[in-house]
């Protein structure tokens, strides 16, 4: 899948979330392009920070069934299993860029299923990592 873009977790919770009405409407068309255009990349990491985020520290909580639904209409992008091969690189990149274990496994999923661009609020805007450019879609809102 090569040129796929990554979409972090972040932005798969303020597309759910009803407290920040800007921020909901710019994630909502980054995730409908992705399924649309079949590019988009997500890994289990972003399964699970989702899943406990929006039913435990959103403003307005999901319930689990919500929950279990939404994470359903995610499966229909690429999802990239974390395994130890994934891990290892997590490591290296947090080694070689000093960033956290979390954003470095983001990265590292990214690149094993050849992203050309993560969409996240947790990274650089336009900082390249192992090739991949961040890009943050709420730094001009």
């Amino acid at each position: 899948m090569k040129g796929a873009d990554f979409i972090d977790t972040n932005i798969w919770i303020y597309a759910y979330d009803n407290h920040f009405p800007d921020k909901q409407q710019r994630a909502r068309k980054i995730i409908i392009s992705g399924v649309r255009d079949g590019n988009g990349v997500l890994s289990t990491q972003v399964l699970g920070e989702f899943f406990t985020v929006v039913t435990k520290k959103i403003y307005k909580p999901l319930s689990v069934r919500d929950a279990r639904d939404i994470i359903k209409y995610m499966g229909r992008m690429t999802v990239q299993e974390i395994d130890v091969l994934i891990v290892e690189r997590a490591l290296d990149t947090l080694e070689q860029y000093k960033i956290s274990y979390w954003d470095s496994l983001i990265i590292a999923a990214a690149e094993r299923a050849r992203c050309k661009r993560i969409f996240s609020e947790d990274l650089n805007d336009g900082q390249i990592y192992h090739g991949i450019e961040i890009i943050n879609p709420f730094a001009r809102l």
